[in-house]
């Protein structure tokens, strides 16, 4: 999996008002958390955060802090203010090495569906699937091939298999399907 440097600033617990301070001078309050770790307080620049948020992909975040200290971490959860779509409040999970990282990673799918040459229509119904593999093992995007897809015909979570990888998306969640259309009838 890519790796993306983020650099942070320690902070204090504060209360509202010092949040709203510190949202004002475009930054964003971020909790870093798990493998072991005390909590870490930190601030990053909501420009600099975009550059992990704003994109369908996944990534492991190398955060470096300015007393020097360096974590690996994912991206866990932020929260969002409701009108102006910024980054309110981000929370951080440290990783290891030797132990598993359960992350939501894009499906890219490939192939040209016999059902679709026969005039059905392809219907992609999730764009990322949740894993679980050591980080080392973890892959960019996990690729589905639709060739052999007919009409009527769907791929479910359970139909996937990866090397070193474990699923963790329900087996019944629905990636793709082809379904019959007008065109697909007459033929």
């Amino acid at each position: 999996m890519q790796h993306i440097e983020l650099k942070g600033q320690l902070r204090q617990v504060g209360n509202k008002a010092a949040v709203k301070a510190i949202r004002r001078e475009g930054l964003v309050p971020c909790n870093l958390y798990g493998n072991g770790i005390e909590n870490v307080l930190f601030t990053v620049d909501a420009k600099d955060l975009k550059t992990v948020t704003n994109t369908p992909n996944s990534y492991i975040i190398d955060l470096v802090l300015d007393n020097g200290e360096k974590y690996a971490c994912i991206l866990h959860e932020a929260q969002w203010h409701p009108v102006t779509d910024e980054a309110l409040h981000v929370d951080f999970l440290a990783v290891a090495e030797d132990k598993p990282v359960t992350i939501a990673v894009p499906v890219r799918i490939t192939g040209h569906s016999e059902g679709v040459k026969l005039g059905g229509k392809l219907k992609v119904s999730v764009r990322k699937l949740k894993i679980s593999a050591l980080p080392a093992n973890l892959p960019d995007e996990l690729v589905v091939d639709v060739t052999s897809l007919q009409i009527g015909k769907r791929i479910v979570a359970g139909d996937l298999s990866f090397e070193n990888v474990t699923i963790v998306s329900p087996k019944v969640t629905i990636i793709c399907a082809v379904l019959a259309t007008r065109a697909s009838k007459n033929a």
